[in-house]
């Protein structure tokens, strides 16, 4: 038994992907009529069984069933075409054969070009800092800084994660921040484990408590009809209260573990993962130099301009690209790289991360069978018909559990957003509870899912400290045991506070 393993990301996600085959196979291909605002023509265009071109008016809208505000749409808070309620129909079956399963990965990488070359190039420019030696001396540098205070290290990096996740929607961009702060975790005396919790746990908790994350928080209040302020004391509740938890259990695990490292979940990967981090024991590590140093504040300052852009300028990854490609060749200059040393160091960085490309492009493919086997309309149907006809107590904590399932199906929170709201909003007033709670309950199902969801971030993250999902799995379950009782009791009690 010692010698099965478990499998690689890339494998579980091909896994995953031929279940999701299969169930086109099993489940009815349906979809909902959906609605769109036309900006030539000023209309809406409505698609499926009944499709036409309908007046832009609030009346089209009350017609349709549709308790969103006109200017929603107008305006371009409501970009996607989201579905009518009530009009859930079956289509022709749509199976999904071994064609179309080999095509999924390869149509979910040309999806997801954006995110992968941004990927790519991170890696490019991570290979030329490497080739400098910055990285060596400056994490000597911050490991002698830090002597006997290291747990602030925890605190200072899960809290600004939790900040952005919770404001902007950290997310993808988390990929760039593991070569950085990785190798200082490592030099502090704690395993990946910790630095990966420190980033993948900060900025998922902000997601869970997501406060003014455009692509949740908004989007979801948009397509219920909502303002997004309602329901922000509970959210921005269960942000400080998760984040909290969260530094408990990162806190007492970086503790045992620098005590002891062999109570590490990762400790037979100890000298694999130190090894690839960091300099080999007895290598002289000299200070930093001046050119050091600039290189440094170079590779710093590209992400504290990505974090400005993506927050304030609508920034996305094409934008976010940029950056790092004009820091990569800054950098090479500043440090003084040759022509042949940065084409190698660069094309060596990138190759680094194709494996976690890889697994963002087939994570992405798993979608598309999806799509295009129309089954994600017949999930979300079936879940508004098991908890339509429910007390409001039990309505509210079932509906966060149809939340977590289609998560595993349709991982793109905005693409959630759209899709879902309109059906399950219009539940809340039969049920005679507030919107905001049909939004909070999306929020926290989904977040907590992200913990462990093979078809979210947390494969690619795993990929980038060299982890196996079974260990996190063991690592984390605790944590997301006590996150779902606190994301029902904060849904109980904020239903009949309503």
């Amino acid at each position: 038994m010692k010698s099965i393993k478990f499998p690689t990301a890339h494998t579980v996600l091909f896994i995953i992907a031929a279940l999701v085959a299969l169930l086109t196979w099993i489940l009815p291909s349906g979809e909902y009529d959906r609605l769109s605002y036309s900006e030539e023509s000023k209309e809406f265009v409505r698609t499926g069984q009944s499709a036409g071109q309908f007046p832009a008016s609030q009346e089209t809208l009350d017609d349709f069933g549709i308790k969103i505000p006109l200017e929603n749409f107008i305006g371009g808070s409501i970009w996607k075409p989201i579905g009518i309620p009530g009009t859930y129909h079956k289509t022709e079956s749509k199976p999904q054969g071994l064609s179309e399963f080999f095509q999924a990965p390869l149509k979910g990488i040309t999806d997801s070009i954006d995110i992968i070359l941004f990927v790519l190039i991170l890696g490019g420019m991570i290979g030329v800092v490497h080739s400098t030696n910055a990285f060596d001396s400056g994490v000597a540098s911050l490991s002698n800084l830090l002597k006997g205070k290291e747990f602030l290290l925890i605190i200072i990096v899960t809290c600004l994660m939790a900040a952005g996740g919770s404001t902007f929607g950290l997310a993808e961009e988390t990929i760039a921040f593991y070569p950085i702060l990785v190798p200082v975790f490592l030099a502090a005396g704690y395993d990946a484990i910790v630095a990966l919790s420190c980033i993948f746990i900060g900025s998922t908790i902000g997601g869970l408590g997501g406060t003014t994350n455009p692509f949740s928080v908004i989007i979801a209040s948009d397509a219920a009809g909502i303002n997004w302020l309602l329901g922000v004391n509970g959210r921005l509740l269960m942000l400080v209260s998760g984040t909290l938890i969260c530094l408990w259990y990162i806190l007492r695990y970086a503790k045992k573990v620098k005590r002891n490292p062999e109570l590490s979940v990762i400790y037979d990967q100890k000298e694999e993962i130190e090894a690839a981090f960091l300099k080999k024991k007895g290598s002289v590590i000299k200070a930093l130099t001046l050119n050091q140093k600039i290189v440094l504040v170079i590779f710093t300052s590209c992400f504290v301009i990505m974090i400005y852009g993506v927050s304030s300028l609508e920034w996305w990854f094409l934008e976010m690209t940029t950056i790092f490609f004009v820091g990569a060749v800054l950098i090479g200059m500043v440090g003084r790289v040759g022509e042949k040393k940065f084409v190698r160091a660069f094309v060596s960085g990138a190759n680094d991360l194709l494996s976690v490309a890889l697994i963002i492009g087939i994570a992405r493919g798993i979608t598309v069978l999806m799509e295009n086997g129309q089954i994600s309309d017949t999930l979300l149907n079936g879940g508004s018909a098991l908890v339509s006809d429910m007390p409001k107590g039990i309505f509210v904590n079932m509906l966060y559990f149809v939340y977590m399932g289609l998560s595993l199906f349709i991982p793109s929170s905005s693409g959630m957003a759209v899709l879902t709201m309109p059906i399950f909003a219009p539940l809340a007033d039969v049920v005679g509870i507030g919107r905001e709670m049909i939004v909070n309950t999306y929020i926290y199902g989904q977040g907590l899912m992200t913990f462990i969801n093979p078809t979210s971030m947390i494969l690619a993250s795993l990929t980038m400290v060299n982890v196996g999902f079974n260990k996190w799995v063991k690592f984390i379950w605790p944590l997301i045991l006590i996150l779902a009782l606190l994301s029902m009791l904060f849904l109980t009690v904020g239903v009949y506070l309503h």
